[in-house]
């Protein structure tokens, strides 16, 4: 088994700048040497309501389909056209000030991206299981 690097982000619900309060809703992974980019989103919208009552869910998920888009390398209709793997995930990885923003860059390594993706989904993201 090969351990590969890899990089990702936690993708952010930020509704009021100001405030800097947020939710994590999602996570990219990136692996140039795997030839691997992917997003997994996980909209709490409990825990968004109690953040921001006035937030519509639905513009949070749509923000996300696009970075899911973008990974995949889908273009036009309003998306760019990026064409590296390492480009699209600059592209994502980028500050910026909408509702939704990437952390830091964090990085590691795992035999398998793919697998990864979805353990940093549930450590970093989903919704807490009940006992």
């Amino acid at each position: 088994m090969s351990l590969q690097g890899y990089q990702y982000v936690v993708l952010r619900c930020v509704p009021r700048v100001e405030r800097e309060e947020f939710v994590n809703v999602g996570v990219v992974v990136y692996s140039q040497s795997a030839d691997f980019l992917g997003a997994r989103y996980d909209v709490d919208e409990a825990r968004l309501g109690a953040l921001a009552p006035d937030l519509d869910p639905e513009e949070v998920r749509d923000s996300l389909e696009t970075v899911c888009q973008v990974c995949r390398g889908v273009t036009g209709g309003g998306l760019p056209d990026l064409g590296s793997q390492g480009r699209r995930f600059g592209w994502i990885s980028a500050p910026r000030s909408t509702v939704v923003q990437p952390g830091p860059v964090h990085g590691g390594l795992t035999a398998d991206p793919a697998a990864e993706l979805e353990g940093l989904l549930a450590r970093l993201v989903a919704r807490p299981t009940s006992h």
